[in-house]
């Protein structure tokens, strides 16, 4: 059955709704009986419906991260132009998920929650604006790491709904570094006995295994040159360990497991090549949007060269590189340099006409 974690609450993440799609067919074959989205929005939908910003949200991620760093007057997603919609991804937590299936979905609980893959997400968002907002078209798609993985399958399955995309820090094919990433962050958390084959009463039955997965995180999430330069001074650390146990161990630990391994799974097998036989020149040349690729300098996930090679394939595509020391976990806004350079090029293709 369904467990407690008062770490998705609206005390931790704020405000958010959540809407209700009904039963919800995945494409492993599974189902989700009652899907429940948790969706945070942001300013007002014109008349004309054609103001609206999508938000993706990544692994561990929640709309929480974006309404507290990228979204607010004076950003490039402002609300007061924009009506911005950032949609928390199945298995987030928020969202209907392992841990927080009941009623209609209680069957589906812990251990028993089905594979879902990015194309569901896509597929549950765009159901989400098309029947709740009436959002027909958006004015851009957004998300940093699975949420670029997501912006991209937007791209792609629906070209002619996205006038602009800006996938931050993630490709359109994951790549076999990062399914191995993927793959030993999955058996940090089920390597721990407490995670007990799934069914587990508590994250706190987990936590070794948690603080292994944070311990993943601090190798490859950063930078070597975040460790070299000690850049966790600047955010109030004294010490390399200190910074682990007051930042990273306290981030991952509070989270639910199974939850976590639900959006690994997805996170590893992203690829819009699934929709053209694995074709992935023939997937991305179905964009039509205005896109600009935003990798950053020093992410050992997702490098440059890494966007570089898919850009050649993207129509109507540009890369800009966002210069960050911190590496992947720099979409955290770590750095004071960090979000000038993303607003800057947001607005820059909020400006393009689309």
């Amino acid at each position: 059955m369904a467990i407690e974690n008062p770490y998705y609450t609206h005390e931790f993440h704020g405000d958010y709704d959540l809407v209700g799609l009904g039963e919800f067919a995945l494409e492993e074959g599974g189902v989700i009986p009652d899907l429940q989205l948790a969706v945070a929005t942001f300013g007002t939908l014109n008349a004309a419906k054609d103001n609206a910003i999508l938000v993706t949200t990544w692994y561990s991620g929640t709309h929480q991260i974006f309404r507290d760093v990228y979204i607010g007057p004076g950003h490039a997603l402002d609300p007061e132009r924009y009506f911005v919609v950032v949609v928390n991804q199945i298995g987030n937590g928020l969202s209907t998920s392992p841990h927080n299936a009941s009623g209609a979905n209680s069957a589906i609980a812990m251990s028993r929650f089905p594979r879902v893959r990015i194309g569901d997400d896509v597929r549950a968002q765009e159901q989400l604006l098309r029947e709740h907002y009436g959002i027909e078209s958006l004015a851009l798609v957004v998300g940093g790491s699975m949420g670029a993985q997501q912006t991209y399958e937007w791209m792609v399955r629906f070209p002619g709904r996205v006038r602009r995309a800006a996938p931050i820090a993630g490709t359109a094919q994951n790549t076999p570094h990062d399914f191995l990433h993927t793959k030993a962050l999955v058996e940090a958390i089920t390597s721990d006995p407490g995670f007990a084959g799934g069914e587990y009463t508590s994250n706190a039955d987990v936590v070794d295994g948690l603080r292994r997965h944070a311990g993943i995180w601090a190798v490859t999430g950063f930078s070597t040159e975040f460790w070299k330069q000690e850049l966790w001074r600047g955010l109030g650390f004294e010490s390399r360990d200190g910074f682990l146990e007051g930042f990273l161990e306290p981030y991952f630990t509070v989270m639910d497991p199974n939850d976590l391994l639900c959006m690994a799974w997805k996170w590893q097998r992203g690829d819009v090549a699934r929709h053209t036989g694995g074709d992935l020149a023939a997937a991305l040349g179905r964009n039509e949007a205005v896109a600009r690729i935003l990798p950053i300098s020093e992410d050992m996930f997702f490098p440059v060269r890494d966007h570089e090679s898919e850009l050649e394939l993207t129509p109507h595509a540009t890369i800009r590189v966002i210069d960050d020391l911190c590496g992947h976990l720099g979409l955290f806004g770590l750095v004071p340099t960090y979000l000038p350079q993303i607003d800057r090029h947001l607005q820059e293709l909020l400006d393009t006409e689309a």
